[in-house]
């Protein structure tokens, strides 16, 4: 599995491993009405414990999914900049818990 402990699936089959803030912006800009409507970050492995998905509205804008089982975290919002989607985004993976990411302990000397 290497250093890849998650990824973003778009519905179009587009694929992004451990997607950066910039990464994020660019799949949710190719998103659209039709036969690309959300993406999904989630872990990689079976039965993830947490997971987000953005989807675009027949209305505009995004409605932002986010969920994680082990904190008992459910929400759902809406949002119109995608700016701000990955953003948010990318704060929130980076305080999940990643299964097989190892950790690193700091010490004070």
């Amino acid at each position: 599995m290497g250093d890849l402990y998650y990824g973003a699936d778009s519905e179009n089959g587009d694929r992004i491993d451990a997607p950066s803030e910039d990464a994020l912006f660019m799949m949710l800009s190719d998103l659209n009405d039709s036969d690309n409507t959300f993406v999904v970050v989630q872990p990689d492995g079976d039965d993830p414990i947490w997971f987000a998905t953005v989807a675009s509205q027949d209305e505009g804008g995004y409605e932002i999914v986010r969920r994680d089982t082990a904190r008992r975290e459910h929400e759902v919002t809406t949002a119109t900049s995608i700016h701000t989607i990955a953003r948010d985004l990318t704060l929130w993976i980076a305080a999940r818990d990643h299964p097989g990411r190892q950790t690193t302990q700091v010490t004070e000397p």
